[in-house]
């Protein structure tokens, strides 16, 4: 067995961030990310996925297996960027040879009979007591009371039923990010982070859409409340949020503006006697606005749309619980005697179900006054608290992806030992193996990243890291969940196995929370460039 050298694995990653850094450079220099968007883009990627691996340096120092893994990891991650930059060198301002220097390592990580002689060793985790436990509940939670009905959900695209929302809410899911405090469990520290990552991911290896996403609604609004609430809202809502007394959905991208937010058109028009505000326009996109009893909207309180993103504020917006086959809910005569309504159509989606989508329609629809998170210091500053809680969204998004490909990968190895083809179970062929063990080392990486950026995010750092593992996980996830279905064949293509619904699960991940090119150009690139200059 050839033994990690871990040593030039890390030289290798710093050769592969000097090629990025330099091509940078160059953009900043002579171009723009507006004006070379495929290379920015390709930038951007390639700096997600070398963060990923430098992430895993130090689990390789764990344990022989846990280097054999980084070092597969490793070798992928610069046989990717080097098919990035081939034929383009003078696009990335480097030279034909920049990466010759890691040609043997490459080579020898990426030998087949190396890839499959470690099939099936997917590696520990190394997590202490504590989050071991952690993960122990919520797998037990997963396996026992989501996984039986997930299916189910998804085939009938079916609402999540009430006894797994209670079961989670008694188990506290709702509040690993709410302070103590006000009715939640976190300290403030790094174990807050670990646990909702870990949560989230062991949930959504039961499913994407009945477990890990739930835990991520009432995250994003605790956060803004968190960033831009008044003490008194706080109070009032944080506790409820955290033993999920009340479950919110998020009402952000319009039919018009997703990932620009910047161009929301829904108003929020002060009432005349000060009393609150009436709401106007649609939204779409709204995941479990159904049964969540309250919308955390994005809407434009100020009349004057050049101030953009300033003009935006943030408003929780109380409703009806209702089905997944859509809603209307009228409201009484309110201040000036006008009516207001509320009506959504549900989004049909190829996956995902259970949460369920709508579009929704606002008509001077009344909400109180007292409901604008941050009362009049908050007006205008939506675009803030909101992006405080898709910081944090972006991360657990990427514990939804690890989810979500660990399952992939478990039933992929399982039916590939049970599976028969030309008289020799299918597991036994090298060509299985090898997609196995990159399988494993993509879902080791990830996650051990996912652990990094939670201690980061605990010293209120790592918002580019939470960008940039975002980035590369939700598109592994896609490339892990294909490889789990082709390992299937034809079975893979039918209902009958879980796999399917892992597969066009995991294909969501890279638009929500912010689409994959926006992220990309937009934050990781800009960023870059920003930097440089």
């Amino acid at each position: 067995m050839t033994t990690p050298d871990l040593q030039i694995a890390a030289s290798c990653i710093e050769t592969a961030d000097g090629i990025i850094r330099g091509a940078v450079r160059h953009l900043a220099e002579t171009s723009s990310v507006d004006a070379d968007q495929v290379l920015a883009y390709d930038i951007a990627h390639g700096a997600a996925a070398i963060e990923t691996a430098r992430s895993m340096i130090d689990y390789g120092n764990k344990g022989e297996l846990e280097g054999q893994l980084t070092c597969v990891f490793i070798a992928d991650a610069i046989a990717d960027l080097a098919a990035k930059v081939w034929g383009r060198e003078s696009q990335w301002a480097c030279a034909p040879d920049a990466l010759d220097g890691c040609r043997e390592f490459v080579a020898t990580w990426r030998d087949p009979s190396l890839l499959a002689s470690l099939a099936g060793s997917d590696g520990p985790r190394h997590l202490d007591d504590e989050f071991e436990l952690v993960q122990d509940t919520f797998r037990r939670f997963a396996e026992e009371q989501i996984a039986p009905v997930a299916e189910h959900i998804h085939r009938e695209n079916d609402d999540i039923p009430e006894d797994l929302i209670q079961g989670l809410a008694e188990m506290g899911v709702f509040g690993l990010s709410i302070p103590e405090e006000y009715g939640g469990f976190a300290t403030g520290g790094e174990s807050d982070y670990y646990g909702m990552v870990i949560a989230t991911e062991e949930l959504s290896r039961g499913s994407l859409g009945a477990g890990g996403s739930l835990i991520t609604r009432p995250e994003i609004l605790a956060r803004a409340l968190e960033a831009g609430g008044t003490e008194e809202q706080k109070q009032t809502w944080l506790p409820k949020l955290a033993m999920g007394e009340i479950m919110n959905a998020v009402a952000v991208t319009e039919p018009d503006f997703g990932s620009d937010v910047a161009g929301v058109k829904v108003t929020a028009t002060k009432t005349d006697d000060g009393s609150g505000w009436l709401i106007n326009g649609v939204k779409t996109w709204c995941t479990f606005a159904a049964r969540a009893d309250v919308l955390m909207t994005l809407v434009r309180t100020e009349a004057d749309r050049s101030l953009g993103h300033r003009g935006l504020s943030i408003l929780i917006v109380p409703k009806e619980r209702g089905d997944g086959h859509g809603f209307t809910e009228e409201q009484e005569p309110h201040a000036g005697g006008t009516t207001g309504k509320l009506e959504a159509r549900p989004i049909d989606t190829i996956g995902y179900r259970g949460m369920h989508s709508y579009e929704i329609a606002f008509e001077n629809f009344f909400v109180p006054a007292e409901n604008l998170i941050g009362l009049e210091d908050g007006q205008g500053r939506g675009f803030y608290y909101q992006m405080a809680g898709f910081e944090n969204g972006r991360l657990q998004t990427a514990a939804r992806a690890v989810g979500v490909m660990q399952a992939a990968y478990e039933a992929a190895k399982e039916y590939a030992e049970n599976r028969v083809v030309f008289g020799t179970p299918i597991a036994e062929y090298q060509l299985t193996q090898a997609k196995l063990t990159r399988m494993a080392a993509i879902i080791q990486a990830s996650r051990q990243f996912s652990y990094s950026v939670g201690t980061m995010m605990a010293k209120g750092e790592g918002k580019m890291e939470a960008t940039l593992i975002k980035a590369y996980v939700c598109k592994a996830a896609e490339w892990v969940t294909r490889e789990a279905l082709q390992i299937h064949g034809g079975m893979g293509y039918a209902e009958e196995y879980p796999v399917s619904r892992y597969f066009v699960d995991a294909r969501v991940l890279s638009i929500f929370e912010g689409a994959d090119e926006t992220l990309c150009l937009k934050v990781i690139a800009r960023s870059l460039v920003n930097d440089a200059k």
